[in-house]
């Protein structure tokens, strides 16, 4: 008999922010694979078996848990976030594809949960409360071509843009790059966001501009925002806001 892989979103970093319906899969689980780091975050667990492994093993995770699963085991796979967005979902789907013996009998369950970008809006105002995008500055599975590309797409079309893993020790002048070209299409005005460990007791928001921004303060962990060319802050208060409608701009 088949069991099932779940994948699971842990939310932003606190706890009151994991739905409900990943706590319960987490308590009815069999076997819980993740990351060492979000592993360390689960409390309260009884009789699960654990599987922690480091980063950039999201394959090896993805394919213990297909194999469990075939074994009847109720596997529960942990990402930060949602994961579906730069996540372990993707991940599980990649070895299911590539395996034919998993594909018919096995049974595989997504639940969101609440990404960074959600929790930092939240917190903020509403600063994607119209069209926005969202970039994984990361170029371990792309290149800095398709990045570079992306971005200067995502800038012409004035969205608001939310960025993912703006730093790491092998890429430090990654962000300084994206706002090069940001620049070229976006007013000096701009608003940028820094957003580090939203929803935890080290949460730290920072609200600055395109010319101003200071990319030495962001790490791995910061999410950045950067608004449109109507998003705004309300003055006399830390409220920011994307309007919901457009202007089109006239020639």
């Amino acid at each position: 008999m088949s069991g099932t892989v779940t994948v699971v979103g842990l939310g932003p970093g606190s706890d009151e922010l994991i739905v409900p319906a990943v706590i319960s899969a987490l308590n009815q689980a069999t076997d819980i694979i993740g990351y060492f780091r979000y592993i360390d975050r689960l409390q309260n667990l009884q009789n699960q078996t654990l599987h922690a492994s480091d980063n950039r093993q999201e394959i090896e995770r993805a394919e213990l848990a297909l194999s469990l699963a075939s074994e009847g085991k109720n596997v529960v796979v942990v990402s930060s976030g949602d994961p579906g967005v730069f996540a372990m979902a993707s991940a599980i789907f990649e070895a299911l594809e590539k395996n034919s013996d998993y594909k018919k009998k096995t049974k595989i369950i997504v639940l969101p949960g609440i990404t960074a970008i959600l929790a930092a809006s939240a917190r903020l105002g509403a600063p994607i409360g119209h069209d926005f995008c969202v970039i994984n500055l990361s170029d371990n599975l792309k290149s800095r071509n398709i990045l570079e590309k992306r971005v200067t797409a995502a800038a012409q079309g004035d969205f608001v843009i939310a960025f993912y893993n703006p730093r790491s020790k092998a890429r430090e002048k990654q962000l300084e790059r994206t706002f090069l070209i940001l620049k070229k299409y976006c007013e000096p005005n701009r608003l940028v966001i820094f957003a580090d460990a939203i929803s935890t007791k080290n949460e730290k928001v920072m609200t600055t501009t395109l010319e101003k921004a200071d990319t030495n303060l962001v790490s791995m962990k910061t999410l950045v925002i950067v608004g449109s060319s109507s998003t705004k802050e309300i003055k006399g208060t830390s409220y920011i806001y994307t309007p919901r409608y457009a202007i089109e701009e006239k020639n």
